[in-house]
């Protein structure tokens, strides 16, 4: 980078800040949430949504359970006005829902704005004006006493066309400082107090102070000193709820949050996934998830998850990225060898010690609670994956348990199929991998039929094609009837292996009842192949499975030899 000497600091610390929030480690409970998406996140949209599509998504963020909606700007297009009263005229606010008006402090946007909520039961007025340093000096070229004066001005016009509307009974107030972050800390609380005395806020009906990071300036500790200086220097700190409304320019907009909520902050406006000018607002589904995951009741309902992200994408046309925290389509998702283990191993600690506490390796929430699934959502199949997220994803879609010692050999066979076609796999295709390869594998061998006897032990009289076209039949003793088929290959087509491991269990497959069996046979070389036999008889599938094994390892009998 070239030229970083022409930046430097340009937020103003609190000098000596005393920091009690540090000694928090937690969010206790939820703030008030605020809803910008209406706003903020409208005036972000490459196209804008139309008046219908407002419609919908007001009455969407009715249903995830916001009390306090900011509905646009109505004096700034015809747009937003026809919004505000087609909510209002049409009786589209549930009775415990508040909607946010925004306002300059300007005389004839006042005055619009208040005609804009004639009728509405429940509204917060909110009027802001910019008092940075920067704004101040390059904007508005005033000093600080005039800037200061406007606002009051201002307030003073809002607080009596309540009067003149009669809405002291429906009308509360918001006063934000924008570029808060970029103001000297004893002239914002200046101005918040001059203005909060105008507006005279009672305890029944609290001023709303909004301190928003209207342009990131500083690491998330500054915003929370800020914070802290302002609410220990209000003047009706009893009556005023301290909202904060971050922005993302640093990548920092939860963290700003998190923190200002230790510092003092009682309120948030923030939008659904983050939409918001530039980098975006503060992601309230994220604030909420993560109050959430450490027990604490959000008070909002995002019980469905991908619904909401779809309905969101549907009207706003804008897209979650897929690693977004909660919300993002791959974000539970498992690739990686390690983390499939850590998770299967805790999911199956989990039920088998009954746990009312999630402590599930690498999943903060379980994914459920938002309406994901653990199989399409958790284990996913690459080249990266381990034996314990394919055996996973096998077991979980199909019912298939495989003994640990075969996972392994599977999990590199699903790897190597991913890899040379350089793609995730579904659990479609881990299925086709696993019966391509490994059941009921007839080539060469095939024993076609099995009759058994007990004589001394158990005799087989088995019905071979062993590849050379022709049908043989062959007989032998063994301690079990698996044992005297698997004798009688040995004995009459000179095959040298031993069955190190054998696992049946009942499958469901449809309407009918299957079996599956898994053998494991070692070869004189050391190494081991394994193959698995489906069949409604469970001897016919432990037959099916032992010739699968001895195909798959690449004998041959020894008149084929």
């Amino acid at each position: 980078m070239k030229h970083a000497e022409k930046y430097g600091i340009q937020y103003f610390a609190p000098k000596d800040p005393p920091m009690r929030w540090r000694l928090r480690d937690h969010i206790e409970t939820a703030p008030i949430w605020a809803s910008v998406d209406l706003r903020d996140g409208n005036q972000a949209l490459v196209t804008p949504m139309s008046l219908a599509q407002k419609l919908d998504f007001f009455a969407m963020l009715t249903q995830v359970g916001f009390k306090e909606i900011e509905v646009g700007f109505p004096a700034a297009s015809d747009t937003e006005y026809q919004f505000t009263r087609a909510l209002i005229e049409q009786n589209l606010i549930p009775d415990d829902v508040t909607i946010q008006v925004l306002s300059q402090a300007r005389e004839h946007i006042i005055e619009k704005t208040f005609e804009s909520i004639k009728g509405a039961k429940h509204v917060i007025f909110h009027l802001y004006n910019p008092v940075s340093k920067a704004q101040r000096e390059q904007v508005f070229k005033s000093s600080r006493e005039e800037i200061k004066e406007m606002a009051v001005r201002s307030a003073k016009l809002c607080y009596a066309l309540r009067a003149q509307y009669n809405m002291e009974e429906t009308v509360r107030f918001a006063y934000g400082e924008e570029s808060f972050t970029g103001t000297e800390p004893d002239y914002a609380a200046e101005v918040a107090n001059a203005v909060i005395h105008a507006l005279e806020p009672e305890r029944k009906k609290p001023v709303i102070l909004n301190l928003p990071v209207t342009v990131s300036l500083s690491m998330p500790h500054v915003y929370a000193n800020q914070v802290e200086y302002i609410c220990d220097h209000l003047e009706h700190r009893d009556n005023v709820i301290v909202s904060l409304h971050p922005h993302n320019d640093r990548g920092c907009a939860i963290a700003d949050t998190e923190l200002g909520l230790l510092a003092g902050g009682q309120r948030v406006e923030g939008t659904l996934f983050g939409n918001g000018e530039r980098t975006g607002n503060v992601d309230i589904l994220t604030l909420a998830l993560n109050l959430y995951a450490q027990g604490v009741e959000p008070n909002l309902d995002f019980s469905d998850v991908p619904k909401l992200r779809h309905e969101y994408e549907a009207l706003t046309g804008m897209e979650v990225p897929p690693r977004a925290p909660y919300a993002g389509e791959l974000v539970f998702a498992a690739f990686s060898g390690g983390h499939q283990d850590a998770i299967t191993k805790g999911m199956r600690y989990r039920e088998d010690n009954g746990l009312s506490r999630w402590t599930v390796p690498y999943l903060p929430i379980d994914p459920n609670d938002i309406g994901r699934e653990y199989q399409e959502d958790v284990i996913r199949i690459n080249s990266q994956s381990g034996k314990g997220g394919i055996s996973y994803v096998l077991e979980n879609h199909y019912g298939f348990d495989l003994p640990m010692a075969m996972r392994e050999d599977f999990g590199y066979t699903v790897k190597r199929v991913s890899d040379v076609q350089h793609r995730e796999l579904t659990a479609e295709d881990v299925l086709s991998v696993f019966m391509e390869n490994y059941v009921n594998n007839f080539d060469p061998l095939d024993v076609v039929e099995a009759h058994f006897k007990q004589e001394n032990g158990i005799i087989a009289t088995i019905t071979v094609y062993d590849g050379s076209g022709v049908e043989k039949v062959f007989s032998a003793s063994g301690n079990g009837r698996l044992d005297a088929v698997s004798n009688a290959l040995k004995q009459h087509l000179g095959y040298r292996y031993s069955i190190i491991k054998y696992q049946e269990h009942a499958i469901e497959q449809g309407s009918a009842s299957k079996a599956i069996a898994y053998i494991g046979i070692k070869l004189p070389d050391g190494n081991v192949s394994w193959g698995a036999g489906t069949h409604d008889d469970v001897m016919a599938a432990s037959v099916n499975a032992l010739v699968s094994a001895i195909n798959r390892s690449g004998m041959k009998a020894a008149n084929q030899a």
